[in-house]
């Protein structure tokens, strides 16, 4: 945005005040001055000012004193304190006294010229009021402004106009006093604090542990801070900017020119510091840094809490006032860990999964919904803000800000907030392991490679066109971290599930030979990420009692779900998530139910192989927004046959799944089997669901089988509580190829089964004999997908199914059932 000059502010500049009582060019109050001058002059010159320490002084040498007066004008003071005592018990001076000023302290060329270029390093020692010998001496640059005047008490001063923005002058005072300015711009005038007079608002443990890479709560010292410092309101700007010759604040607050706003540096850590007073909550901001080469980029900031709505990219400064009312919930999540409790999940795109919803809106409608399906979670994506909405936020710009599409920081804890009290985890995606390239964010972001990979090779994303972190480096790390810690301490968030894990893991991932580089130990992991990963599971599970972390990882990565200080057969620790989307289990089993039911003896095996790995990790099945764009096609539109068999065999398909050893996942719009494949354009199809639809019972059978899944399923241990245990399930048939039949059984901790049998034929098969446990009388039906209030053909076993003591599949009892054609049936002790 190009910078703006104030529109307005006074014609002339501020002339100093009249004495009524001054004669021949001196007051009264300045006769007796002289008469006391010889009797002060040692003691005044004897006695040094009061410093500040964290404040280095510029040094004045007795010649650049006398060049400054031979050269420029001294500035007219009305009058001046002759000593300051401290603020709360300095009195107001009786009169105004006037006095001959000390020599101009215009700083060096040096100096203009370096906060003109914005390369200079430390502002605040050449800027503000600094005690000089003999007095005190007052710099200021402003830009534009016709006049500047000191203001402390009852003292005004106008100071010096310098040139170019610098105004200065000088007052024998003792110390340096509490003082505002009062600036005079073309027809509008300004009172504020000088930024410059104020000491660094981090403190020494702030800057160590972001130096060491080890501030869990970054959040609180990076970015832009509403606060009040030394008595003053304003916001705190904070940035690590460690290639920079400079860096200053802009934003609307100062036209979007940031020339009066130079930001200091913090020492070795690369931070830079610049407490802003009187600016506050919605002012929007941009760090102007000049590179290392001298030229400048403008970059929003990587710790903002808040954005403009895309495509503008300004940060916004945030305060938050939420009011959060989940306490019960909180307490609750940590009884039972993720993997020993219900989870069946409800991933959704926010952005449409109502169409122009806020997320205020949001809460009014999304909770109900899915707490009436019996979900016990929602995923959300997306949540961090992101410029390309066709990117479903997996090309994230601002991991700290969720997107302001929606509504603000504070809007979207109401949403959370919201689930929380209607019993309903939320889980968010969380995207580590790249970001995009453009030139406001993160790329290069001072000048150089800072949060990417020094090197092209480890850089470069060879899938997406992003780049890659650098995990290698400690304040990257840091920032990934704190980042995750933010998401479940400040919004509340119950799970992250964590994108693209096996990209991160690997060092050759989509790349080919000569394009990477093998790690120290001549393999192709990066142990820079497994450190990573391990760091921020461990950190994330030691802070947030009942977070879940879930990774995406499609790989056979040994250990993703142990813990980090179990070393496994490879020599790596864990990596330490709490679960791991099964890839597998999902390619396979849909690849199963998409081939005719003629040809599915031949893939019998996709279905039964992920019991052979089922307890390597702890799993989530997953049906997620990946597999239903991109020319794959909904879930029921990837069933073959009519309409009526691809339904019932979703309708299978989902009962399978929820049934099997792990977690359930699935995305919008399949639980009402939803024909067309998703789009973030105008998500799901609402209104197949309206009754003046003439096919309105088909999709509504399939939403209501959903709910009955979840409500069985949180009231049936079985099906959840052993999920990590392989004493908590028993193949009853496997081998059934040629019926297309499926049968298994579950345990809950107590030792309680439930069956459940898959009939993946479009044939009924009546009497179907199978082998069962013996410690049962008599079974009954608590679910079966062919009912008719689903859309099927109701065929059911409508009386108890009591064993027979005829052994089969290597059981020494079996029980006659009827298994509906393209359906699943789950059985129960009655």
């Amino acid at each position: 945005m190009t910078p703006r000059h104030p529109s307005s502010g006074p014609k002339k500049k501020t002339s100093a005040k009249k004495d009524p009582e001054k004669k021949n060019g001196k007051t009264k109050a300045a006769k007796k001055l002289e008469q006391k001058e010889s009797k002060h002059e040692e003691s005044a010159h004897e006695e040094s000012a009061p410093k500040k320490p964290e404040h280095k002084e510029p040094e004045h040498k007795e010649s650049e004193y006398k060049a400054s007066v031979q050269e420029k004008p001294a500035p007219q003071p009305v009058g001046a304190l002759p000593e300051s005592p401290a603020p709360e018990s300095r009195p107001a001076p009786e009169e105004a006294v006037a006095v001959v000023p000390l020599a101009s302290p215009a700083m060096d060329a040096s100096d203009r010229e370096r906060l003109r270029a914005g390369t200079h390093h430390d502002p605040h020692s050449v800027l503000g009021a600094h005690a000089l010998p003999g007095g005190v001496a007052f710099r200021v640059l402003r830009p534009y402004a016709l006049a500047v005047t000191v203001v402390s008490g009852d003292l005004r001063t106008e100071l010096h106009d310098d040139g170019d923005g610098f105004f200065s002058g000088a007052l024998p005072l003792r110390g340096v006093p509490e003082y505002r300015l009062v600036i005079a711009y073309d027809g509008q005038v300004q009172e504020t604090e000088d930024a410059y007079r104020l000491l660094p608002t981090l403190g020494d443990l702030d800057l160590h542990l972001i130096g060491e890479g080890r501030h869990e709560e970054l959040w609180r010292a990076l970015g832009a801070e509403p606060m009040t410092h030394q008595g003053v309101s304003g916001t705190r700007f904070t940035v690590w900017a460690p290639n920079a010759r400079g860096v200053r604040v802009t934003g609307g607050f100062n036209f979007w020119d940031g020339t009066a706003y130079p930001m200091r540096s913090l020492g070795a850590t690369g931070v830079w510091e610049l407490f802003v007073p009187g600016v506050g909550e919605g002012e929007l901001y941009k760090f102007e840094i000049t590179r290392p080469d001298g030229s400048k980029t403008l970059r929003a900031d990587p710790m903002a809490r808040r954005t403009e709505v895309p495509p503008n990219t300004s940060s916004i400064v945030h305060s938050s006032s939420h009011a959060w009312q989940d306490e019960e919930w909180l307490t609750r999540r940590a009884q039972t860990p993720a993997h020993e409790a219900p989870l069946s999940i409800y991933e959704l795109h926010l952005a449409s999964w109502r169409p122009g919803l806020t997320y205020r809106q949001l809460a009014e409608q999304l909770p109900a919904y899915v707490r009436d399906l019996g979900f016990t979670h929602v995923e959300l994506m997306p949540v961090a803000e992101h410029p390309f909405g066709g990117s479903w936020g997996y090309q994230v710009t601002g991991f700290y800000a969720p997107t302001a599409r929606l509504g603000t920081p504070d809007d979207f804890k109401y949403l959370v907030d919201a689930l929380h009290q209607a019993g309903i985890g939320v889980l968010m995606d969380w995207v580590p392991a790249h970001f995009p390239r453009d030139e406001w964010a993160l790329a290069e972001f001072d000048g150089r490679t800072l949060y990417e990979h020094e090197n092209p090779l480890r850089a470069a994303h060879p899938d997406w066109g992003t780049l890659e972190f650098d995990y290698g480096r400690r304040e990257v790390r840091n920032f990934l971290v704190a980042n995750a810690l933010y998401w479940c301490e400040e919004f509340h968030i119950d799970g992250l599930r964590v994108d693209a894990v096996a990209s991160m893991l690997y060092l050759d991932y989509s790349r080919e030979p000569g394009q990477w580089t093998p790690n120290e130990h001549g393999g192709r992991e990066n142990l820079d990420a497994v450190a990573f990963l391990q760091e921020m599971n461990a950190t994330v599970y030691r802070r947030v009692p009942g977070v879940v972390t879930i990774a995406e990882e499609s790989t056979a990565w040994d250990g993703v779900t142990r813990a980090t200080h179990h070393i496994g057969p490879g020599g790596f620790g864990g990596l330490g998530f709490g679960l791991k989307w099964n890839m597998g289990w999902m390619h396979d089993s849909l690849g199963y139910v998409q081939h005719d039911p003629v040809h599915r003896k031949h893939h019998h095996h996709e279905m039964t192989f992920s019991m052979v790995y089922a307890y390597s990790e702890n799993y989530v099945l997953p049906i997620s927004h990946d597999e239903v764009v991109h020319g794959k096609g909904s879930l029921v539109s990837k069933m073959p046959g009519d309409w009526w068999q691809q339904r019932a065999t979703e309708r299978a398909y989902l009962a399978f799944m929820w049934s099997h050893p792990g977690k359930q996942l699935l995305f919008m719009g399949q639980e009402f089997a939803q024909g067309a494949e998703w789009s973030e354009v105008h998500g799901p199809d609402w209104w197949l669901l309206d009754p003046a639809y003439g096919a309105e019972a088909d999709h509504r059978g399939v939403r209501d089988l959903v709910r009955d899944l979840n409500t069985v399923y949180q009231d049936t241990p079985a099906l959840w509580q052993r999920d990590t245990d392989p004493s908590g399930f028993e193949w009853l048939v496997g081998d059934a190829a040629e019926d297309n039949v499926f049968a298994f059984v579950r345990y809950d901790a107590e030792g309680t089964p439930l069956i459940s049998v898959s009939n993946f034929s479009p044939v009924v098969r009546h009497d179907y004999r199978i082998g069962v446990p013996d410690t049962v009388p008599a079974w009954h039906e608590a679910l079966n997908t062919d009912a008719s209030r689903y859309g099927g053909g109701d065929i059911h076993n409508p009386a108890l199914l009591k064993p027979d003591p005829q052994p089969w599949h290597g059981r020494p009892t079996s029980i006659h059932v009827t298994l509906p054609p393209l359906a699943t049936v789950w059985l129960r002790p009655a």
